[in-house]
């Protein structure tokens, strides 16, 4: 089977949970030797690095084609879009003006050292459109020009920024369409949706063949919020992929304190309840002195989270660190003493599952797709800070709780696979492949 996909985030460049639930599947898709074509929105290059490497171009001219060494089957292709992930349209200029900065940068630099014009550097600047609805038009309109130049049984579409380009794919090779549904504007921002957003969602949701939803939660939200029937939505849920991850044995022990340490990783968004989390935090701190609260990550709500952390009074218990990446965030969790996340709407929750693997105990917010397969953690309501705020004092206070956490949730969290996933994947595609040879 060959697969036509479409992502707008992949290890290195990776913001958020769909670029590691994209790695995962696209690694299990090529051990099940499934053909995989990945196309990508150009990344700015990074000084940061994961376990993935690309390739330099095999091929001249047109979009570069890119092999990573450990995907046999996986072709990726760069197309000269802009796509900066979780930006509100509101806030995107400005984020965008900072990534033409940086193209600026890499440009004058790459030139300076080749005697020549960089791609991805000044010249090319002024093809790039002006805000993020533009630059997902392009994607588009580029995904579709690789779309006519190859071969593929399915198209899989990752998410509404891709949703477009999925639908223009689909349409130039006549073949079904899938699009995998990792978030919703509802999760991201409420009951106060964007309506361009929406709209998007909503028309490739049902331009689509098959559904791909990572959770019953989200597969609820498409059902109820969007009018999709019941029957056109598969749940396939996210897994964890231990062999991408460095042994502990290759990082420094942990830093010697006596504090406890308690963890939020994750984008600081009003999706992910921060605030909750610093209220809980507070709670604790009244009954327990010995406890630091780290909030790795960063997102709109950064400078309104430090602010509150001030106004509470537990400002300097509170450590924020900005965006961490490979190494580091194995050494955050090696850290951790409890993670918590808090989130008002999550559709599903990889980082639970990456701090279960860590031998780290997890509380986690009942309006999470990832509580619906992990037993052996603690859940509660986001808003329920006193609740929240005692399971963080019991699991601290506790070894015997804190020890069993540990030691079911790792177990517990080995027996998901990206292989089950990716099949899982695999015979969506064959049942919307079946669909659409059949007659109207």
């Amino acid at each position: 089977m060959k697969v036509f996909m479409l992502g707008w985030e992949f290890p290195p460049f990776i913001s958020g949970g769909l670029g590691t639930a994209c790695y995962g599947l696209t690694k299990a898709m090529s051990r099940l030797g499934t053909d995989v074509l990945f196309v990508l929105p150009r990344p700015v290059r990074s000084e940061f690095s994961t376990h993935v490497k690309l390739m330099s171009p095999s091929q001249s001219g047109g979009s570069p084609l890119y092999r990573i060494d450990e995907f046999e089957h996986v072709r990726f292709r760069s197309v000269d879009a802009i796509i900066i992930p979780y930006q509100a349209p509101v806030s995107y200029a400005q984020q965008y003006r900072r990534r033409q900065r940086q193209l600026a940068r890499i440009g004058a630099t790459e030139a300076g050292g080749q005697g020549g014009q960089a791609t991805g550097g000044p010249a090319q600047q002024g093809h790039y459109g002006s805000d993020l609805f533009a630059e997902v038009e392009r994607y588009a309109r580029l995904a579709s020009a690789i779309a006519q130049q190859e071969d593929f049984d399915v198209v899989h579409a990752h998410d509404w920024m891709t949703y477009p380009a999925g639908m223009a794919a689909a349409a130039v090779r006549a073949r079904p369409l899938v699009v995998h549904v990792h978030s919703t504007e509802f999760d991201r921002s409420g009951e106060h949706v964007n309506q361009r957003i929406y709209d998007l969602e909503r028309q490739g949701m049902h331009a689509a063949t098959r559904i791909i939803a990572v959770s019953y939660l989200t597969r609820k939200i498409i059902t109820s919020r969007y009018g999709v029937p019941e029957d056109k939505v598969d749940v396939v849920y996210n897994a964890i992929d231990f062999d991408g991850r460095k042994l502990d044995e290759h990082l420094p022990a942990a830093i010697g304190r006596d504090e406890k340490i308690v963890l939020f990783l994750g984008r600081i968004t009003m999706q992910k309840g921060p605030e909750y989390f610093l209220a809980a935090a507070k709670r604790v701190l009244e009954v327990i002195d010995n406890v630091r609260f780290l909030m790795a990550g960063s997102g709109d709500m950064i400078r309104r989270t430090i602010e509150l952390a001030a106004e509470m009074g537990i400002g300097h218990k509170v450590l924020f660190t900005g965006f961490l990446r490979g190494e580091d965030v194995d050494r955050v969790f090696r850290m951790a003493d409890l993670y918590v996340m808090p989130s008002v709407s999550e559709p599903f929750g990889i980082a639970p599952l990456e701090a279960l693997s860590h031998d780290v105990p997890v509380i986690i917010s009942k309006q999470s797709g990832v509580a619906e397969v992990l037993t052996h953690v603690l859940k509660v309501d986001f808003w329920d800070i006193n609740e929240m705020a005692n399971k963080i004092i019991a699991v601290l206070r506790h070894p015997p709780l804190h020890s069993a956490l540990r030691e079911h949730g790792s177990f517990e969290v080995r027996k998901r696979s990206w292989t089950d996933s990716a099949n899982s994947c695999l015979d969506v595609y064959r049942r919307a492949m079946d669909l659409a040879a059949s007659p109207a």
